[in-house]
């Protein structure tokens, strides 16, 4: 049977299911087949296969696929498209492909955009694991937020992190990708990649994103320096060896060599772009929060400043770039009008003063326009680190500009579950609960409600 959809403004367009091609299915392959047979395709596809086709099968990725997951009979897993392949022979080989774009049996998500969650408590994760495509965490989010937190990881019922990983997955289910980073990026390869594999064991190969991080000058040499004494770093940003500055993209792409996805993390300026893109990620990165905060606070002091010409104003500047690793920890000296200049260069690099630039999401516009010009078609964009009563609205304002209506399906926006959840109200439905609660108890009580009331006195 072929569906016709009749729309106002275009032409009746003609789909058709696999089934209709009429080709027996490959045998021992029946059930599989029958999982797909209702799959649309349209006119003009039907048109060029049925000459040719003269079986139906699926590949084996199609049935290591239903193998991985528990999936209904006459289904296929959420998290894949159903993609085909005509074969020599006349074999039509269908295919599942891993695309969170994509619900069960092969129909897209309501939107383009896909939602994430930054969390790693499964109790926080339950209430919004049917609207996600993806998850992401990292230690911190891990350790300090969920398993070290009392108050989250209620009656400490998780001690591991493989624990928590494991819950998580299960609450997910297949649809979703997990984000994933390695606890220590600075340890040798080999161990790397066994706790990649770790990963792989506990959620599936075709779930498990490796969160790779830029480590700037951070080595296994200086990186105690961190975490002892002031915990400043010697080294300024931007004074790291190539070898140092490049190793999160050399090991981006030795895990990609064997096979994981990549999500190349810890991006807070589009000029990290252009290479990162090297690396082959499905993911990159747009941090807004801190960056954002901080372009605020660098244009307060160099205001005050100017319009004071009170010195103590580029100590205060000199202070928060020393204290936010602008500066490395033996810069504190550093002269104030080498401050100023610094300063003014994030301001001016960030489009701080110009209108699209103000919001702070200059670096999502930049990012998208790379994913725009690069040759990485699945390689999606992550909004993240949002915070406070503007970013997420301004998001939404930015994703709606004509300039990048076609860049929606490469976005993914990810944010603590009670951040996101906070813009699913508004005053008025309060409002509007009280009223339709109060009608709804009236008529239970057989009574007339006090608008009805009001409505009888004034007719009367």
């Amino acid at each position: 049977m072929s569906t016709v959809s009749f729309t106002k403004d275009r032409p009746a367009q003609v789909s058709y299911p696999l089934a209709a091609l009429g080709a027996p299915p490959v045998s021992g392959q029946e059930d599989d087949v029958a999982r797909v047979a209702n799959t649309p395709i349209g006119r003009d596809d039907f048109a060029f296969l049925a000459p040719f086709v003269k079986y139906l099968g699926v590949t084996p990725r199609f049935q290591d696929v239903l193998a991985s997951f528990d999936t209904p009979a006459g289904h296929t897993p959420p998290g894949f498209r159903i993609e085909t392949e005509l074969k020599p022979g006349g074999l039509l080989a269908v295919d599942l492909v891993r695309d969170i774009s994509y619900g069960a049996d092969g129909v897209q998500r309501p939107t383009t955009l896909i939602f994430s969650a930054d969390s790693a408590n499964p109790y926080e994760v339950a209430p919004i694991a049917p609207l996600l495509g993806n998850l992401t965490c990292n230690p911190g989010i891990v350790y300090d937020l969920f398993i070290n937190n009392p108050k989250a990881n209620v009656g400490h019922q998780f001690s591991t992190r493989e624990e928590v990983m494991t819950e998580i997955g299960r609450i997910l289910g297949p649809g979703c990708d997990i984000s994933v980073e390695l606890n220590n990026p600075f340890a040798d390869f080999a161990q790397l990649a066994e706790e990649a594999a770790m990963f792989k064991e506990l959620l599936g190969e075709y779930r498990v994103i490796i969160k790779v991080p830029h480590t700037g000058p951070v080595n296994a040499q200086n990186v105690h320096q961190l975490l002892e004494g002031d915990q400043r770093l010697d080294t300024r940003y931007d004074q790291a060896t190539t070898a140092d500055a490049l190793r999160g993209h050399n090991l981006a792409l030795q895990l990609h060599e064997l096979g994981y996805r990549i999500n190349f993390t810890l991006m807070f300026e589009p000029y990290q772009t252009a290479l990162a893109l090297q690396a082959k990620p499905a993911f990159i990165n747009s941090f807004v929060r801190h960056r954002m905060k901080h372009s605020a606070s660098i244009e307060r002091f160099v205001n005050a400043y100017q319009s004071t010409g009170d010195p103590q104003h580029l100590e205060q500047l000199r202070s928060f770039l020393l204290a936010n690793d602008y500066l490395a920890a033996n810069e504190a000296d550093r002269p104030l009008l080498d401050c100023v200049k610094i300063g003014r260069d994030f301001l001016r690099y960030r489009a701080w003063n110009d209108d699209f630039g103000s919001d702070g999401l200059d670096n999502v516009r930049r990012n998208l326009r790379w994913l725009r010009q690069s040759n990485l078609p699945d390689t999606r964009l992550i909004i993240c680190s949002m915070e406070g009563e503007y970013n997420y609205p301004d998001i939404d304002n930015l994703l709606s500009d004509p300039e990048y209506a076609d860049m929606i399906d490469r976005v993914v926006l990810t944010a603590e579950p009670a951040y996101l959840a906070r813009f699913t109200c508004t005053p008025q439905v309060v409002s509007y609960q009280r009223r339709f609660m109060k009608a709804a108890g009236t008529a239970q009580s057989g009574k007339p409600s006090p608008l009805v009331q009001e409505a009888e006195r004034l007719a009367a």
